[in-house]
Formats: structure tokens, sequence, C-alpha cells
């Protein structure tokens, strides 16, 4: 991969320039359970799907709701996640859909199987991940806690009357909390 000053992974201050920009922290998490960082890594929901279609046929939003179980509600993949992946393994031949209504039932085809029993290790990596993730009630006091520094950052900043002093004391007082957070 080359180099590249404007991806996150090499810029300390990106978040510095998305919340500037007004883009907020957090925004690069997928699914409804949001804001708790990034659940999947590249294939893991193609294994996630296709070990949920292995049980039983389901419709897109069964799977959805199926993987918001496994993580006791605290993240949910979105729609526009899972059906590209549903389409993806149609192509590959690992699933099929069958129309029903208006909505598709999807059911696990036999190259799904044997893509499965391929990867079963990553399979069960996924599912540790995910079954390992604090559940949502358990994130309330964290998530409450987010929700009123952003609201306390936009009317310090947004109304236009911070002093450089004041923002560098905001930037000292959120750099005390990080360190206290690692340390916990």
């Amino acid at each position: 991969m080359r180099f590249n000053r404007f991806h996150p992974h090499h810029d300390k201050n990106f978040e510095h320039r998305r919340f500037a920009r007004g883009e907020g922290f957090g925004r690069r998490c997928g699914g409804r359970g949001g804001r708790l960082g990034r659940f999947l890594e590249h294939g893991d929901l193609r294994l996630l799907v296709l070990d949920l279609l292995s049980q039983q046929p389901r419709h897109g939003y069964d799977i959805i709701k199926a993987i918001e179980e496994l993580t006791g509600g605290a993240y949910a993949p979105s729609p526009g996640v899972v059906y590209p992946t549903l389409t993806m393994l149609e192509e590959l031949g690992q699933a099929q859909a069958a129309a029903e209504g208006s909505k598709k039932l999807y059911s696990i085809t036999a190259a799904g199987h044997e893509a499965l029993a391929q990867n079963q290790a990553g399979l069960d990596a996924s599912r540790a991940k995910l079954q390992s993730t604090p559940n949502r009630e358990a994130a309330l006091p964290v998530m409450r806690a987010m929700e009123n520094l952003k609201t306390a950052l936009r009317l310090k900043l947004g109304s236009g009357n911070a002093t450089p002093e004041t923002v560098r004391n905001i930037a000292d007082a959120l750099d005390a909390a990080v360190r206290k957070i690692e340390e916990a």
C-alpha cells in the first residue's frame, strides 16, 4: 500500500480535520449499532452470512437481526452491506435466492458449504469477536457520555466565540481523558 498522508492510519490529525469539517467522530463505523468501532474485518461478513444460511434459509433482514443477536444488540450490519454481500455470494455460486413475494429468500449452495468448511477458523474467530462485544445496555453510559461531549463541543466550538486558549484547554482536557481511558 502506498503511503497516503490523508489516510486515517497515517495521519494523527485525521480526526481533527474531520471534526473541523463538521463530520464528527466515529463516522467510519458501519451498522446501526454504530460508534463502537469496526466489528468485522474483510471477508468476515461473507463467512457469517454463509454460516447463518447454513442453519436455515433467510431473508436479508433476518441476517441483519441474527448478527445483531450475536452481539447482544451492540451491532447490526446495515442493509447497504448485507445485500451486496448476498449478491456477491449469489455471483460466486455460494448462495441462491428464491423469490418470495417482493422479497428474496437466500439459501446456501454446495459451493457455499465448501467455502464455509475451508474457512472454519476464520468463521470461529469472527463469531468469538462478535460474541465478546459488550452488549448495548452495558455500553449505554459511555454512549450517553459521548453524545454529551459531542453536544458540548458543538455548542462551544460552533458559537464562534471560542478563543485559541479555550480551544487549547478543551484539547488538553480531551487528551487527559484519553490517557485515563487508556489506563483503565
